[in-house]
């Protein structure tokens, strides 16, 4: 009997009474097709791409860069470190945060973030003042080989932003940016592997 992997999903629920980002329509489920009527069940699902825990892509918001589909499928796997800073008492994650962890960071395909913001998720409270990078930080690691950057709250950039300079700084890289991560207590201090698909 060989080893079991554990498998933790790091994705929100989606339904239609989940919280969006302010503006955006949340997903409607619709019956298409019964079992009594049409011998099958089918479900008709509408929902933005950015909707619950999703991928930014380099061409969100840089026209000409890589769209999701222009990624290689090697691009969403790979080895990754999570980073606690929900004890950091301030709600920006500055360059020497970051350079403590330098060694495993050049060894990972994947940076995600645990800042504790999740626990406001479904609350007005979740869409402002919620951490993260600093310019210097996100500027740093854009210079390493990251694959992509992930974060337990509803953007990389302040909500008052209006150039999005934490997106864009990672974007040129075509590290892509996870937002609305889960779970991440769950996962320990280890390396581990890391999925997006």
């Amino acid at each position: 009997m060989g080893t079991r992997m554990k498998i933790i999903d790091l994705s929100h629920t989606i339904s239609p009474d989940m919280p969006t980002y302010p503006g955006t329509e949340p997903p409607t489920f619709k019956v298409s097709c019964t079992i009594e009527k049409d011998g099958f069940l089918e479900k008709e699902i509408t929902m933005c791409s950015h909707t619950g825990t999703h991928i930014d892509a380099p061409a969100h918001l840089i026209e000409g860069l890589n769209t999701l589909d222009q990624l290689q499928i090697g691009h969403y796997f790979g080895d990754a470190l999570l980073v606690d800073f929900q004890n950091i008492g301030r709600n920006i994650i500055e360059l020497d945060d970051l350079v403590a962890y330098q060694t495993e960071i050049n060894s990972v395909d994947f940076l995600l973030i645990n800042t504790g913001w999740n626990k406001y998720w479904g609350t007005e409270r979740y869409y402002s003042d919620y951490p993260v990078l600093s310019i210097d930080a996100a500027d740093w690691l854009s210079k390493h080989s990251l694959k992509g950057f992930g974060i337990d709250a509803i953007s990389a950039d302040t909500a008052d932003t209006t150039d999005f300079p934490i997106h864009k700084t990672l974007f040129t890289e075509d590290i892509i940016i996870i937002e609305n991560l889960v779970n991440l207590e769950d996962i320990g201090t280890n390396l581990f592997r890391f999925s997006c698909f």
